[in-house]
């Protein structure tokens, strides 16, 4: 064998090697940032719950909670590889990137969504395992399969997947349902247009080339600053509203009163703004505006978390 060939074959070996999928690559897959709102949620939904949860018990559920969110992500990684091809932003994970192939993706987030599902049911309660299948079902087949590409109004509606994890979580800890885990539902809910709409003020290009119909797209940024400072508004009074709840108090309603206060001025001036402004600094105050909604859930949560963990001591609650 002569030295080219030798060196032809090496170079083909670890070009192979560099090809080959990684358990990073595969994790990829389960959109780990997403998973960790996701865990983060349903820990508070599980902690607000007014019952006392076996600490085995309680890392089970969100453990298998995680697992279903992760699989909700390879499922929807794997049915929007086509786009995910074409968008700057998604073109670097592992189906698109050549890493993973999209028949890998579905058969893990079938085999996950199962273990989940079942898991969860074992663990806790056949309702939280239920409302897991539900959630994973609308997350897949409500919103990735029929709203993200079919309507305007993708994020509103298809928003709701993204906010059942808290339910879910007090499901597992008390096995029935009441307002309290539907405050924290709607608080996501509420807040996933405005969080999802600044993002696609300043990545407008990428759900034009994929063809998403993002509300940017089909009626224009001047109408998405709009709905933005709309969907604030009403944000703003269901979290300040929430404080007034069995799972609000009065620690909760002082970081919601100062990040709605924050909010409502960061969309206010999104509302102000024309497209000269926006391309001639790119998009600083719409970025900025992004970048605290991520703050402001984790907070909100944060601040029920407080409350529920400071109420046994007295602290918590209004009472």
């Amino acid at each position: 064998m002569t030295d080219a060939s030798i060196n032809a074959s090496t170079q083909s070996q670890s070009k192979a090697y560099e090809d080959e999928a990684s358990f990073g690559d595969y994790f990829s897959l389960l959109k780990p940032r997403v998973m960790s709102l996701v865990v983060f949620t349903a820990f508070v939904g599980l902690v607000a719950a007014p019952v006392s949860v076996h600490p085995v018990i309680g890392f089970c559920a969100i453990l298998f909670i995680a697992i279903g969110g992760g699989a909700s992500g390879a499922l929807n990684m794997w049915w929007d590889a086509d786009i995910d091809r074409v968008m700057k932003r998604t073109k670097g994970r592992p189906i698109p990137s050549g890493k993973v192939q999209e028949g890998e993706a579905l058969s893990l987030g079938l085999a996950l969504s199962g273990l989940s599902v079942v898991m969860l049911a074992l663990a806790a309660n056949v309702f939280a395992g239920l409302f897991l299948a539900f959630t994973i079902f609308f997350y897949v087949v409500i919103y990735t399969m029929w709203l993200k590409r079919s309507t305007p109004q993708n994020i509103v509606i298809g928003g709701a997947a993204g906010a059942f994890p808290p339910v879910i979580g007090w499901i597992a800890a008390t096995g029935t349902m009441s307002v309290e885990p539907w405050l924290m539902f709607a608080l996501t809910f509420m807040w996933t247009p405005p969080h999802f709409w600044a993002l696609a003020l300043f990545m407008r290009s990428d759900y034009d080339d994929a063809g998403v119909p993002m509300l940017t797209v089909t009626h224009g940024r001047r109408s998405t600053r709009v709905h933005i400072l709309v969907y604030t508004i009403l944000l703003a009074l269901l979290a300040v509203g929430t404080a007034f709840s069995d799972i609000g108090g009065p620690t909760y309603l002082v970081v919601a009163a100062v990040l709605n206060v924050m909010f409502l001025h960061g969309a206010w001036k999104i509302s102000r703004r024309n497209e000269d402004d926006s391309e001639a600094d790119n998009f600083k105050v719409e970025r900025s505006f992004f970048k605290l909604s991520l703050l402001y859930l984790f907070l909100h949560f944060g601040a029920i978390l407080a409350e529920a963990v400071l109420k046994p001591y007295g602290l918590g609650g209004w009472s």
